[in-house]
């Protein structure tokens, strides 16, 4: 493709990119999409193409074939997992980033590169309320972020064993402590990092799903006496499945004490931090050791950018660091080298689709929004209590509202299909999305707001297309 054929075609994508938007935001596609599986694959070719295809053949099968078979998480009527959006602006960051093809692996290979991740994740941390003794970079994800952290703990616990024998020759075994609502990234994490699944301690919840401080702490008492060791406590602001918050003060009070190291999780709620009234929340923060926000989710950055903070940036790049002769450059030590920081040696320009969010909305609008959806769920919650066999299953500290309808007579297996059956109804019809979960065993429904385009009509389009559905028998 020569720079001419780009320009062309590249202001051809732009236009189908604002066209697509436009027409998502009107809600002219079905939200999910209406495709069966090996559909998509179908339709392209099975062997890649010997010449070359032309762009405007790739924008034709782009419109015709790809967007067909997407789920349109900009659509106002998505209300499925989280907010996950991408505001146009980030689109245009990530454009910028992939244009400038920069790639960080030191401060030498990219000054523009590390020093702008510098910037914007301290942004980040002052519009959250976090003090000056936190530092940020960069991950792919929260599921990268967590993983990083056990290692991170791991490494305290046993004076960084990894340099010698690794987990093999640590002296006793290191436990794990995750709440029953942890994201199931937070176990997958704990195998990953070696701890093994007979190390992973699953916290019970109270009556708001919350991690119970007082049977934590029997547990880490236990485990010491039986010998083993307390290596790490993973709190979660705002759970998958009902946005529960733990108790970090709590929790950051039974880490110091018992030497553990406290981590964070607050992928999606962290967001709304940036509002303060919301910060009561997660009080108790400043105690723990690390702690992951999402900007790709609620703030509407583009997937994926997720930010982890810690407060001893030196812990995490002694366990982290790599410095082969090749990489090293007389700016050592003058500034950071982002490889050190996660798993990845390279890393793309994601701070500036965070740069231009925050340039281009300001903090003002993203509170502004933030305050919105809250509303929107505060309304949405108080429509479901007030309704006949309709019912709210947990509280709503933030956006997601967690409900389920609950016929006369219905109970156990068949209100699990009952709920099965209305929701599927919903998500086939391409009217709204919504996503299903399990709470206490039984099935119930996620509405999560969020999406930049939603309007309070379009809520309230939700709660009655809900209602008909419901009552729609099977």
């Amino acid at each position: 493709m020569t720079p001419a054929e780009f320009r062309r075609v590249g202001h051809e994508l732009i236009d189908f990119i604002a066209d697509y938007r436009a027409r998502a935001s009107r809600g002219e596609f079905p939200v999910m999409a209406q495709i069966t599986p090996g559909a998509l694959r179908a339709k392209l070719p099975a062997v890649p193409p010997l010449q070359p295809e032309s762009g405007d053949q790739l924008l034709r099968d782009l419109s015709a074939v790809i967007l067909p078979a997407c789920s349109h998480w900009q659509d106002p009527r998505f209300f499925g997992y989280f907010p996950s959006n991408s505001l146009l602006s980030a689109v245009l960051g990530d454009l910028a980033s992939t244009g400038l093809a920069q790639l960080g692996l030191n401060w030498q290979a990219s000054p523009a590169l590390t020093e702008l991740e510098e910037l914007t994740t301290d942004w980040l941390r002052q519009m959250l309320g976090l003090s000056e003794r936190w530092r940020g970079v960069i991950q792919d994800t929260a599921s990268t972020a967590t993983f990083v952290a056990l290692v991170c703990a791991r490494e305290r616990a046993t004076d960084y064993g990894a340099t010698r024998a690794g987990l093999q020759g640590a002296p006793a075994p290191l436990i794990v402590y995750v709440s029953s609502q942890s994201h199931s990234s937070v176990g997958k994490a704990a195998l990953l990092a070696g701890f093994g699944s007979e190390h992973l301690r699953i916290v019970p919840t109270d009556e708001r799903f919350a991690m119970r401080a007082d049977v934590l702490e029997t547990m880490l008492i236990d485990d010491r006496a039986a010998g083993h060791v307390p290596c790490a406590i993973v709190a979660t602001c705002g759970t998958t499945a009902t946005t529960a918050l733990d108790p970090i003060d709590s929790l950051a009070e039974l880490a110091s004490r018992h030497r553990c190291w406290l981590h964070v999780d607050a992928a999606l709620a962290g967001s709304a931090m940036i509002v303060p009234e919301c910060r009561q929340h997660w009080v108790g923060v400043e105690a723990a050791d690390s702690l992951v926000v999402n900007p790709h989710k609620w703030l509407g950055v583009a997937f994926d950018c997720s930010t982890y903070f810690v407060r001893d940036p030196e812990h995490l790049v002694r366990v982290m660091s790599s410095n082969p002769s090749y990489l090293q450059t007389a700016a050592d030590g003058a500034a950071p080298n982002y490889r050190d920081w996660g798993v990845p040696l390279g890393r793309r320009m994601r701070s500036l689709k965070l740069w231009f969010v925050i340039r281009e909305q300001g903090v003002a609008a993203l509170q502004a929004r933030i305050r919105r959806d809250l509303g929107y769920a505060q309304w949405f919650a108080a429509k479901v209590d007030a309704a006949d066999h309709w019912r709210r299953l947990a509280p709503v500290p933030l956006q997601t509202v967690c409900v389920r309808h609950e016929p006369e007579g219905l109970r156990g297996e068949a209100l699990d299909a009952h709920t099965l059956a209305w929701v599927g109804r919903i998500n086939r019809s391409g009217e709204a999305y919504l996503t299903p979960a399990q709470i206490d065993g039984r099935w119930m429904v996620r509405v999560s707001f969020g999406t930049h385009t939603t309007t309070q009509k379009h809520v309230e389009d939700l709660w009655a297309l809900m209602r008909r559905e419901a009552l729609a028998g099977p």
